[in-house]
């Protein structure tokens, strides 16, 4: 089975073609607004470094927020286009669970701007209670009450956050994928509606 997993949604661009939940090549750095302008020519040039054509996948594994409201849809329109005309199954994971990865104990911590965060709590890989939207004095008191490692954007609490390895935590998250049945309906995970705190 060959999988391509795509990742949007915050600050990243992420791409990555497995074969058989082993990593066959892949891209992830900071695209930060950029997304969009970059996600097909990276996409292009991966399926043909390894040869492989649309018609070769057979499914497609993207986040579905939170974060940034353009950047979510990106990966999203191209998964529904590609999913619906060539017949590939399509997943999903949340955003926080790509940052925290498939390990015991995790915290996220995601920008949402005008002082607030993204915040949740993972483990092995599935978020425990909700993800939230917190103000950072509040986060800094929800991750004193449930511990676990640091990733995303800890400097917002004063804290350094560990780096996430993408390309790595998308494999590991397989068990947990969600099987999306409407593709039509699936929807961005946003959270916030507000246009004034829109990124």
């Amino acid at each position: 089975m060959i999988t391509l997993c795509m990742d949007s949604a915050y600050k990243n661009l992420v791409l990555g073609l497995y074969e058989d939940g082993r990593l066959l090549d892949g891209v992830a750095f900071e695209a930060f607004k950029k997304q969009s302008e970059t996600i097909f020519i990276e996409l292009e040039k991966l399926l043909k470094n390894n040869g492989v054509d649309y018609a070769d996948i057979d499914r497609i594994v993207i986040t579905d927020g939170p974060g940034s409201y353009t950047g979510i849809r990106i990966a999203m329109t191209i998964a529904k286009v590609l999913s619906t005309q060539m017949g590939q199954a399509l997943c999903c994971v949340s955003t926080m669970q790509l940052y925290g990865g498939a390990q015991g104990k995790a915290n996220v911590i995601l920008d949402a701007r005008s002082n607030r965060a993204y915040v949740a709590h993972l483990e092995d890989g599935e978020i425990i209670g909700e993800t939230s939207i917190l103000p950072l004095e509040d986060v800094k008191t929800f991750v004193e009450e449930n511990p676990g490692t640091l990733y995303g954007d800890a400097h917002l609490i004063g804290q350094a956050g560990e780096k996430a390895d993408f390309l790595k935590n998308f494999i590991e998250l397989e068990p947990l994928y969600r099987q999306i049945e409407n593709k039509h309906t699936l929807a961005p995970q946003y959270l916030k509606e507000s246009d004034a705190y829109k990124v």
